[in-house]
């Protein structure tokens, strides 16, 4: 890859480890449509995927304190793993923009009832009844556009979890579906030593920025807080629409 190609990758990391870092979401939503210009969509997922795996593990551990306050998440993450493994195949072989177009849709839908309908919130018996089917749908589109953080951070954000065990959750999901998903490029041989080297400047900016993130989050009231993750799903949801149709 060209030096060019480089500084963006490390760019995109780091913006997408801020937004990570504070909120559980972002690191997808913002690094693949900053890369995917410059080296294509399916470079820009296989880039993404390790350093990206890299940030579910540390933030997963900065927030295991909150594991016991979560819900769901064995069920979500064993069916994000299955969709992710289907996902990938479904990246080389079909045209990405009927996902995008489906997957903006719903999270604009719900970003719209959330802001000006009130709370959307998810029961305990609901949830034990559609997870599977969302961890599901989850892991397909982690593994077909590199993206699920628009229906999992909507379902999560649904449960009204306490922060910390938001992220929590988040950051495990992301983590099992990211595994299975890197397993699935490995087999189909998508990783070169180009992508790998790109993975790794990637890296780097994932432990830089993890404390300023840290620090942003614990400097956001739980109603900034909302805002915040309202606002990185609406605009992942515009971000969709767009790749969907500039495509």
């Amino acid at each position: 890859m060209s030096t060019t190609e480089l500084i963006v990758v490390g760019v995109a990391s780091a913006l997408a480890m801020l937004a990570k870092s504070a909120t559980g979401l972002g690191y997808p939503l913002i690094a693949i449509p900053i890369l995917a210009p410059f080296t294509g969509l399916e470079t820009a997922v296989a880039i993404v995927t390790i350093p990206n795996a890299a940030a579910n593990v540390l933030v997963s551990w900065r927030t295991r304190h909150a594991r016991h306050e979560t819900r769901d998440v064995p069920v979500l993450s064993a069916m994000s793993a299955l969709g992710a493994v289907l996902g990938t195949f479904v990246l080389v072989s079909t045209p990405e923009r009927p996902l995008l177009i489906v997957l903006a849709a719903a999270v604009l839908l719900f970003v719209v009832k959330s802001l000006w309908f009130g709370d959307v919130s998810v029961s305990p018996e609901l949830g034990r009844r559609a997870s599977p089917g969302v961890g599901l749908v989850t892991g397909v589109m982690q593994g077909a556009v590199g993206v699920s953080g628009p229906i999992i951070g909507s379902w999560l954000y649904a449960y009204r979890l306490p922060r910390d065990a938001y992220i929590f959750g988040l950051s495990v999901l992301f983590l099992i579906a990211g595994l299975a998903q890197i397993a699935s490029l490995a087999s189909i041989g998508a990783y070169d030593p180009d992508r790998l080297v790109a993975a790794a400047v990637g890296f780097g900016p994932v432990l830089a920025v993890l404390p300023a993130g840290e620090y942003l989050r614990a400097r956001l009231s739980g109603s900034q807080f909302d805002r915040v993750v309202l606002g990185l799903l609406a605009a992942a949801g515009v971000t969709l629409v767009v790749r969907a149709f500039s495509g």
